[in-house]
């Protein structure tokens, strides 16, 4: 009993801290999809002066720990701007906080896996289509905007949907860079109250949570969105 109502003690400073993480979530997941898509229509269409450094960044981003990406971002990058015009400019008093080197580091990571789903849906989006398109005149960014993206999007949104949950519980290790997100909070109560389990319980409790409705709401998006796929229901005579 003492151990469920240091649980329920421990939620409400939790829950203060969850608008945190959604906003972590929701700019990786907005920066990272349309950096992602971008990057996917380089190594798709573009030639190689930008074919390859796409394929580069998806390399390195894919290739390397989450961690280590942000460790290299914040401490990099916190140690060079400081000695730049950036400096005395009025980006400043945001650059030096470390919650935009976590959207940073969040966005390119998630953009970078975001690159590589869109790429085999575009590549899934039947060729006849395209041609069609351009027989009647269509130009290729006409196409690419009206025909073969929005169908690449709805052929990978459930993909692109689990990696919104990954994203979400990768937002964790902002804690690392003195962010004070749930895994932060909970970190923070650990020290006060001299409990380990209890805290990282309660954080885990409101995760799975989030994860539920994400679930739920993204589940709805994709029958919404795949409305063309679903079979029909045979009429009752």
């Amino acid at each position: 009993m003492e151990s469920l109502a240091h649980l329920v003690a421990f939620l409400p400073p939790l829950v203060a801290a969850m608008p945190l993480t959604l906003f972590l979530t929701v700019t990786g997941v907005v920066f990272g999809l349309l950096m992602g898509t971008a990057t996917a229509v380089a190594m798709v269409y573009g030639r190689r002066i930008s074919a390859w450094p796409a394929k580069a960044f998806t390399f390195a981003f894919r290739g390397t720990p989450l961690l280590v990406q942000l460790y290299l971002i914040y401490y990099g990058l916190g140690q060079v701007l400081p000695g730049t015009f950036i400096r005395h400019s009025f980006l400043w008093p945001y650059l030096r906080d470390g919650l935009w080197y976590a959207v940073f580091a969040l966005s390119l990571n998630q953009a970078a896996y975001n690159a590589e789903v869109i790429r085999g849906a575009i590549l899934a989006v039947p060729k006849g289509q395209t041609e069609a398109a351009m027989a009647v005149g269509m130009r290729p960014f006409t196409i690419l905007r009206r025909i073969t993206l929005p169908q690449a999007l709805r052929l990978c949104l459930p993909v692109l949907t689990s990696d919104v949950i990954i994203l979400l519980k990768s937002t964790s290790l902002a804690s690392t860079i003195t962010i004070m997100e749930m895994m932060g909070t909970a970190r923070m109560l650990q020290r006060q109250s001299l409990l380990i389990f209890e805290p990282l319980i309660a954080a885990g409790l409101l995760y799975f949570a989030v994860v539920v409705v994400l679930t739920r709401v993204m589940a709805e998006v994709e029958r919404r969105l795949t409305l063309y796929r679903q079979p029909a229901r045979p009429q009752q005579g």
